[in-house]
């Protein structure tokens, strides 16, 4: 658990493996309700090596002056990543279809 923003992961380690190897982070709001974006890779155990680049939006809520996850939308591929910018785009910039 984390008492910073700043110190919350995505890694995630399992039998000496990292499963969940986070690549990156940008944090988009802080406070007692905070949300980060997370780029990561998972361990694939047949192949033995890790997947492609995936996504997740996890919101964390601060009690006790720890951070714990209260839901998370991971998206799966930069196919489905670059769909959610496009429609972002569009309703940010007014140019709804």
């Amino acid at each position: 658990m984390a008492s910073s923003v700043e110190d919350i992961t995505m890694n995630y380690e399992e039998d000496n493996i990292l499963i969940v190897k986070e690549i990156d982070k940008i944090i988009l709001s802080k406070g007692a309700w905070a949300t980060i974006i997370f780029r990561y890779q998972q361990w694939d155990r047949k192949n033995e090596k890790y997947g492609e680049e995936r996504y997740s939006i996890r919101r964390y809520q601060k009690r006790n002056d720890v951070y714990s996850q209260k839901s998370k939308f991971n998206i799966s591929s930069k196919d489905q990543a670059k769909k959610i910018i496009d429609a972002l785009q569009k309703w940010t910039e007014g140019t709804e279809e």
